[in-house]
């Protein structure tokens, strides 16, 4: 089985870089693994808010889930609808 991808976000949180190296690797992988460091957050609504930021800037075609301080983010072919909580 393929091994996931694993990044680490900062103190500098959610910058444009950080968005544009997750495409590049996107256009490998389907599924990667975002941690978030006590420098970014350590506040679990915060930690939110900043995952579904993210995953708008990736567009349409992403979905994540999140688990403690841990965003997995997922590529798909198709358009993902807003799942309304």
């Amino acid at each position: 089985m393929k091994e996931v991808m694993q990044l680490q976000m900062g103190k500098k949180g959610l910058t444009d870089n950080f968005v544009n190296q997750l495409k590049l690797i996107f256009e490998k992988e389907h599924l990667i693994k975002v941690s978030l460091l006590k420098s970014s957050t350590r506040d679990k609504a915060e930690a939110k808010k900043i995952a579904d930021e993210l995953v708008a800037k990736l567009g349409v075609h992403y979905s994540h889930t999140m688990i403690g301080y841990k965003i997995t983010i997922r590529k798909w072919r198709k358009a993902q609808q807003a799942i309304k909580q």
